[in-house]
């Protein structure tokens, strides 16, 4: 509580009508509170979790599943809108392989496997390999705070994931598919969106009696990409380690983490509202408002672009509070040392 009323003072002394800086304020205040003490040196990290799925079979994209390890192996070499994002704010980035359909691995290499499996012929992944994504997760959240990092981001690369995000917000919401499942990359083929809705349906049909917690539902019809995030998430709840959320995949999997525990969304900071239907649903599972979004710019590419750019506002924001209460107690010490000249 002393935390919370701290995070309140700081940002009255700035010099500004009340409420007038708004969503931004609020953002700010809910940062400082996330930490266990209150730092004024932002340190982010950003992390890309990869992965291929096996429902790409069942024509819910046109795209080559090979995009998924040339995208990955472009952001490695510094040559995709994620890691010139991350360049140009001066943003420590790496991709981590979780399951790229290559033999070889690209980044950091924790493949589970190579790609999930069809999720409407047979679970897209064993108890074992679904454990061995979430720890992936976790044992980057782990690596960053050793080395110093104060903040992290998520992002994600994979073809098909937006169909297997679709299908896990289906299951742990019950919302119809009509309503969640989006276009994804392919907003020209009004039948791909139809063939999504329908295998998504199918398939939580087919395993309902066996979703019973959010981890069954990844393991059932999710991706290692949101096994990885949703371990990773949970993990920053369990240190209390702020991290900013992108769109609408890292959104499917905070909903589920924040299921698993209770102090995700304490310290989830979300970015913008991805033009996926089921963006907003997503949030509200783990009790955010899209109102607590503050960017609205069409964003729909994934890899944590959203993300890096909310970063950006946070930084400026802690800045401003941070100079204003050093300009404060300066001024308090002028004061001082008046009066006791004075007297």
């Amino acid at each position: 509580m002393v935390q919370m009323d701290e995070a309140a003072r700081l940002t009255s002394r700035m010099a500004v009508p009340k409420k007038s800086l708004g969503l931004l304020e609020l953002q700010i205040q809910k940062l400082m509170r996330a930490w266990k003490t209150i730092q004024f040196d932002l340190r982010p990290f950003h992390f890309i979790f990869a992965a291929d799925n096996g429902i790409v079979e069942e024509g819910v994209v046109r795209q080559s599943q090979d995009i998924t390890y040339l995208q990955a192996r472009n952001m490695m070499l510094g040559l995709s809108t994620i890691s010139c994002f991350c360049q140009s704010n001066n943003i420590p980035w790496l991709v981590v392989d979780v399951g790229i359909k290559r033999e070889e691995s690209v980044g950091l290499n924790r493949k589970v496997r190579q790609g999930t499996r069809n999720f409407l012929k047979e679970p897209a992944m064993t108890a074992e390999e679904f454990q061995k994504a979430y720890d992936a997760g976790c044992e980057q959240v782990d690596e960053a705070v050793r080395q110093g990092h104060n903040i992290l981001s998520f992002g994600e690369m994979g073809i098909g994931n937006t169909t297997t995000s679709s299908a896990v917000l289906h299951a742990l919401s019950g919302i119809s598919a009509e309503f969640i499942v989006g276009y994804g990359a392919n907003p020209a083929f009004p039948e791909v969106i139809q063939r999504k809705r329908q295998v998504i349906a199918d398939a939580v049909r087919k395993y309902k009696e066996f979703l019973r917690t959010p981890q069954d539902i990844i393991r059932y019809v999710g991706g290692f990409d949101i096994a990885a995030l949703c371990g990773a998430m949970v993990r920053c709840g369990e240190l209390r380690i702020p991290f900013v959320l992108d769109g609408f995949i890292t959104a499917v999997a905070f909903a589920c983490a924040a299921k698993i525990h209770p102090d995700v969304a304490r310290v989830m900071i979300p970015s913008h509202l991805s033009k996926e239907p089921g963006m907003k649903y997503a949030l509200a599972l783990g009790g955010i408002n899209e109102d607590e979004v503050p960017i609205r710019a069409g964003l729909a590419l994934g890899e944590g672009t959203g993300a890096i750019l909310e970063l950006n506002i946070l930084r400026t924001m802690l800045y401003t509070v941070a100079h204003i209460d050093q300009m404060a107690h300066l001024e308090a010490e002028a004061m001082e040392a008046c009066r006791a000249k004075s007297s």
